[in-house]
């Protein structure tokens, strides 16, 4: 049933989820909401700025513009407002609807009355289609404001006033009215704010309540019926503060810390096993990146050191072979992004490459988006096309090893890094025989001996008149540079014994050292003057050396972006803390810290604990650790109306927001309280296991399930693959692995529902977990209690146990009482108590 549902549409992508409420929101006339929510979507916000947003700068601001000073026709297209209110004719755009949209038909050319741009040719297909996209999905726009440009510092001296590019400095404790209340400094300042609306915080959580919360923070599980009476035990012996405390530096010394706090982290990083985009290929190697990022954050790696590695990992110094692996694999960082395997254009995809690393390092690190920099000066903050320029010279010099083979539909294969042998390494490409290696060279020999032949006929026949294509033409040119690319791509993974390598995927600097030319407009076809290598001139540090000629400049970006005196790099990852233990940042816009974005609720707790977290050897364990021992975290999450009506989206913290589970805890909670979790690690990955292929040849591989599942390991080493995700993933707002995403979306739709109901994974769950209650309890009273500690960690009440009773009751006058006690089970495993966290 559920596979059926899904067949017929039922399955929504995010996308497809947000196209529905926006069609529904047009037709009951609330078109600014959508607006509002088109904003809040990373990836329209990415599209807006990567398609939409240069072609109005090029095409359309010259006569349609606040910056130009002109409005023909009354239209103004540099702002939102200005696109959905258009001008003499009518609204520009309708979000959702193209085919009523006046821009759309003026750009396509259908109306011989108004073709835009006028007296020029018609934009491209490629153009037309992406805006027929974008209004589609709703316009996703995030020029906020009657006049964007207004917001942009007007000078120097102003932009670098703006609060996130001025160094945090230590703030005064405040004066509150309950100092007894607080555990540690932070809580001074939540209770400040707090004073100032004349709210009070809310009670402490019960023990029980605050045991699960911590579990399910720090290490992603429920606590067992177990770790809830040791934790009592500890209560009655130490008292509460020493027992939380015993608890917190329990679960941070655990492996589970690092596999749950190690996947907030691939968010960060769009962390995926393919390339993405049109042609998606499998990247058999990224797991290794996925097993470093939790291996430092089990190790609590100072976080300063860990944006170093990733970054510049292969030009720091090292003591062993184990730790050069270490430092290659850690540059996975820059290589796992998309990419767009089937441009044809060399320069082009190169400069698409650059600017992904460009993207992904600044909003990951610093929260900034300086890649919005490509095609024109940032339009809201104080980023130039120099700026982005400078950064691009240093991927420019950097090159990047995917490791995918030239293909049909693959048109841009890359190199592996091959890391150093060890004694103990997995590596899931196979050994070949010598024999075999020496066929693949003969064979690749004789493709290149077919094609120097081949060029050498075609010359030859020009020479004398006669039709060269008959000897070399295009599609004998794809026939060769795909038979090479299939034999290439397999000897990469040997050596000439024909021994299995050890690869991944990473960066080295490249032979050549360069800066990169200013493109006008961003067009590879228009390179200006080369900009020198640097960083973003708002946050200037003086102590930083000059960036040498003989490498690429990445160590030195990582030395600017971990300096004590940067101002965003601590600021970002505190919030990020924050946003993963109370539900929302400090700064709520996690992956933006710039103008457009959104300011800070208690700014001086965030430099408070960004002081502690360089202070502290940017150790992550204890900034977690300093939060979640506060008395803010420990607050109940009960309503409260007075509270309520002074601030009704809890920004102040006068309680616990109630959080629903994301998608890898839904899934591992189940396998725990089955008995069914395997806490090992496995080694690599399904796709590692495939090798290199199609995404879309994947369903053809043997022992592969349908939901790409099929494992009763943790949910972080499930296979990410981009646009096809396992299911248990994709139905729960899993993270776009395409982006940087500091904060993943939170839906209720139907789908989750039948998944719940109907998936033979959760089926399977179920069963484990009814055998195990079996096993451990006999009575319905029992068993009613013991499968309520171990999903819900409670005891139920008198109508829960009642109830409990009568089901139990009724089933065992049926022939099946284990299939009775398996629906109890998957009832309450799709409950709402279940996949929330209170």
């Amino acid at each position: 049933m559920r596979r059926e549902c899904l067949r017929t549409g039922l399955k929504m992508t995010r996308p497809r989820r947000l196209a529905a409420v926006t069609l529904i929101l047009l037709v009951t006339g609330t078109a600014q909401v959508v607006a509002a929510e088109s904003t809040i979507s990373p990836k329209g916000i990415k599209f807006f700025e990567s398609k939409i947003r240069p072609v109005l700068v090029e095409h359309c601001y010259k006569c349609h513009s606040l910056e130009s000073g002109k409005a023909k026709g009354g239209l103004v297209l540099d702002t939102r407002d200005g696109l959905t209110a258009g001008g003499e004719r009518g609204p520009a755009i309708v979000p959702g609807k193209p085919g009523t949209s006046l821009l759309l038909a003026a750009i396509s050319h259908s109306d011989p009355d108004r073709e835009m741009p006028p007296k020029k040719a018609r934009l491209s297909d490629t153009i037309i289609s992406n805006f027929k996209n974008w209004i589609a999905m709703g316009a996703p726009d995030p020029r906020i404001g009657p006049a964007p440009i207004a917001l942009k510092p007007s000078n120097d001296a102003d932009a670098r006033n703006f609060w996130a590019f001025k160094k945090p400095t230590p703030p005064s404790l405040p004066e509150t009215s309950n100092p007894a209340w607080a555990r540690r400094e932070l809580d001074r300042f939540i209770l400040a704010k707090l004073d100032d609306k004349g709210i009070s915080p809310s009670p402490d959580a019960d023990p029980a309540t605050l045991l699960r919360r911590l579990h399910f923070d720090l290490v992603g599980l429920p606590p067992a019926p177990t770790d809830q009476r040791r934790f009592d035990k500890r209560i009655a012996a130490a008292g509460f503060e020493r027992a939380l405390a015993a608890e917190v530096d329990a679960l941070l010394a655990s492996e589970r810390f690092g596999e749950r706090w190690g996947r907030h982290w691939l968010d960060v990083a769009r962390y995926a096993e393919s390339s993405g985009k049109d042609t998606n290929v499998t990247f058999p190697h990224a797991w290794r990146y996925r097993d470093y990022v939790i291996d430092a954050f089990n190790s609590d790696k100072p976080f300063d050191r860990f944006i170093t590695e990733q970054i510049a990992g292969d030009l720091l110094p090292f003591a062993n072979n184990q730790e050069r692996e270490r430092l290659l694999i850690a540059t996975g960082f820059l290589a796992i992004g998309p990419k767009g395997l089937n441009e044809m254009n060399p320069l082009q995809f190169r400069a698409d490459l650059i600017d992904e690393q460009i993207d992904s390092v600044t909003r990951a690190v610093t929260a900034t988006t300086v890649a919005c920099a490509r095609c024109h000066d940032h339009k809201y903050d104080p980023f130039s096309m120099e700026d982005y320029y400078g950064l691009a010279g240093i991927f420019r010099s950097t090159k990047t090893f995917y490791g995918t083979r030239v293909a049909p539909g693959n048109q841009r294969g890359g190199d592996f890094v091959e890391l150093p042998r060890l004694k103990e390494q997995h590596i899931p490409n196979k050994s070949v025989s010598k024999k075999r290696v020496a066929k693949l060279k003969a064979d690749l020999a004789a493709v290149n001996k077919e094609e120097k032949d081949s060029k050498a006929a075609a010359m030859k026949a020009a020479l004398e008149g006669r039709d060269p294509e008959k000897f070399f033409n295009i599609a004998t040119a794809l026939r060769i540079i795909w038979k090479r690319g299939g034999l290439e791509g397999q000897l990469k993974t040997v050596d000439d014994d024909g021994r299995a390598l050890p690869l991944a995927m990473g960066v080295l600097d490249r032979k050549q050292i360069a800066d990169a030319p200013l493109l006008e407009r961003g067009e590879i076809k228009r390179p200006g003057a080369k900009i020198p290598r640097g960083f973003p001139w708002v946050i200037p540090i003086e102590t930083l050396s000059t960036i040498s000629n003989k490498q690429s400049g990445r160590l030195e970006l990582a030395a600017w972006l971990t300096h004590p005196d940067q101002p965003l790099t601590s600021r970002v990852m505190a919030n990020r803390v924050w946003r993963h233990l109370f539900g929302a940042g400090i700064v709520p816009t996690m992956d933006n810290f710039g103008v457009n974005g959104a300011r800070p609720s208690h700014p001086e707790a965030l430099d408070h604990l960004a002081l502690r977290f360089v202070d502290n050897g940017w150790s992550v364990k204890s900034l977690v650790r300093e939060i979640v021992l506060s008395r803010s975290y420990r607050q109940s999450s009960a309503w409260r109306e007075d509270a309520f009506k002074q601030d009704p989206d809890n920004r102040l913290l006068w309680r616990a927001s109630k959080r629903r589970l994301d998608a890898e805890a839904i899934r591992d909670a189940m396998l725990a309280v089955s008995g069914n979790l395997d806490l090992n690690r496995p080694e690599g990955s399904l796709i590692a296991n495939l090798g290199p292929r199609p995404v879309s040849l994947i369903a053809f591989a043997k022992n592969v399930p349908l939901d790409l599942d099929g494992s009763s390991h943790r949910s972080v080493y499930l296979p990410v693959v981009r646009d096809r995700l396992p299911d248990a993933l994709d139905l729960f707002d899993f993270a776009e692995p395409s982006l940087v995403t500091g904060d993943r979306e939170t839906t209720n739709v139907p789908v989750q529902a039948l998944y719940l109901m109907n998936s033979p994974f959760i089926r399977e769950q179920a069963q484990g977990f009814a055998r195990r209650i079996a096993s451990e309890a006999k009575t319905p009273a029992e068993q009613t209690r013991l499968a309520f500690a171990l999903c819900f960690n409670r005891v139920p009440d008198s109508r829960e146990t009642e109830l409990g009773k009568k089901f139990f009751q009724q089933a065992s006058k049926g022939n099946d009482s284990q299939l009775a006690l398996t629906t109890y089970c998957q009832a309450l495993l799709a409950t709402a108590e279940f996949r929330n966290l209170d």
